[in-house]
C-alpha cells in the first residue's frame, strides 16, 4: 500500500498518482485547487480512482483542526 498526499506545495509525480490502484490511498487537500497544475492533478486522481485507489479530498476544516 502506498499513501500519497497532495497539497499546495508538494505533489507526487503525476504518473505515480495515475498508476495508483486498489491498495493505494491518495489524500488531496482542498488547497491543491490553488496550484497552477490542479487540473492535471485532478485528472490523475480520477484515473487512480477508476483503477481502484481510495481518493479522499480533505476540506479545510478537516485539515486545520485534525477532525
Amino acid at each position: 500500500m502506498t499513501l500519497y498526499t497532495v497539497d499546495r506545495n508538494i505533489a507526487p509525480a503525476l504518473g505515480d498518482i495515475r498508476s495508483a490502484g486498489p491498495e493505494d490511498c491518495i489524500y488531496v487537500l482542498a488547497e491543491v485547487a490553488l496550484r497552477a497544475d490542479f487540473p492535471k492533478i485532478w485528472e490523475a486522481a480520477g484515473v487512480a480512482l477508476a483503477r481502484g485507489a481510495f481518493v479522499h479530498v480533505v476540506n479545510r476544516e478537516e485539515s486545520s483542526d485534525g477532525h
